[in-house]
């Protein structure tokens, strides 16, 4: 009776079971099979080339001499300064860096487990010593000038191709340099002109008074400016309300520059400064529609269409 019972107990007993592969989990870079055979036959190259063999498994079976070791010390030096000079951009990542400076004992056991992983995926197979994988390092090192020239046909046409875009910013540039100062070279031509016709000249040719002329500034209600399509609407203002809204533009001593004042219910707001060949630059970019006092849309074009009809005589 107590062994039945017992029994009774065990079977209502819940078990828990934890299962672990007697085969090493892959993180990072490793869980990427073409990335860990990549990695492998990197180390099997740097072990072959310092402990030769019969076979890959004889020579990752047989201990390194002082000497291989030291050889291949010297190895991995070299490769660290030649390294340290390569671009950021042409380095190898990290883990295949942290890999080919390991010890070469170090190497061959990592290359062991590599081994057991890409056998656990079916990519090669300890029975035939591992010569598929032979083959692949063979088939690299014989297409390895190939994929240099390729790489350096690449790397020359990356080069024409950064000169000729350098060329044409070049290019561009020198262009914009020239409308810059082709516009304010207009500019200037006419604001003299403007001021000649301010002038008054007596019968003999000469200015008659020596007061410098300055122009006046323009001021128009929101209304108004609304009528001519320049202003388009104001953000908390209905129409009705735009007739109390007083805009104050005038030119300042620069060529082409303007100062704008507003009052806005009564209330002044802070000057905007306005420079013609920005409006230009808006004007050629497509924009169509422009924000002044965080509150009014102005309409680019008929805006420099005002100006030009009122200081410049356009």
């Amino acid at each position: 009776p107590n062994r039945e019972s017992t029994l009774s107990q065990l079977a209502k007993t819940e078990v828990s079971l934890t299962l672990t592969s007697k085969f090493e989990l892959l993180e990072g870079d490793d869980k990427d099979l073409k990335t860990l055979m990549t990695k492998t036959k990197k180390l099997v190259v740097d072990v072959i080339r310092i402990q030769p063999g019969e076979t890959l498994p004889e020579i990752l079976e047989t201990p390194a001499t002082s000497l291989q070791e030291s050889e291949h010390k010297k190895i991995v030096e070299r490769r660290a300064v030649q390294d340290a000079q390569t671009p950021e951009e042409m380095k190898s990542s990290p883990c295949v860096l942290e890999d080919s400076q390991l010890p070469l004992e170090q190497k061959k056991r990592r290359i062991q487990r590599n081994l057991r992983n890409l056998e656990q995926a079916g990519l090669v197979s300890a029975t035939n010593n591992y010569q598929d994988l032979i083959k692949d390092i063979a088939k690299d090192i014989r297409y390895q000038r190939r994929h240099r020239q390729r790489r350096k046909a690449e790397f020359m046409k990356l080069q024409q191709t950064l000169t000729a875009l350098n060329s044409k910013a070049s290019f561009f540039q020198e262009q914009m340099n020239y409308y810059d100062t082709y516009i304010k070279t207009c500019l200037d031509n006419l604001n003299r002109k403007n001021s000649r016709r301010s002038i008054k000249l007596d019968g003999k040719g000469e200015e008659k008074g020596s007061k410098k002329w300055k122009p006046q500034s323009l001021k128009y209600t929101a209304a108004r400016l609304y009528e001519k399509g320049v202003v388009l609407e104001i953000e908390g203002l209905q129409t009705n309300q735009f007739k109390n809204v007083m805009f104050d533009i005038s030119p300042t001593e620069e060529v082409g520059d303007f100062e704008v004042k507003a009052k806005f219910m009564g209330v002044e707001m802070e000057k905007v400064q306005l420079h013609f060949q920005d409006l230009l630059q808006l004007q050629y970019e497509g924009v169509a529609v422009m924000k002044m006092f965080d509150k009014a849309k102005v309409n680019v074009n008929l805006l420099i269409f005002l100006l030009n009809k009122k200081f410049y005589g356009k």
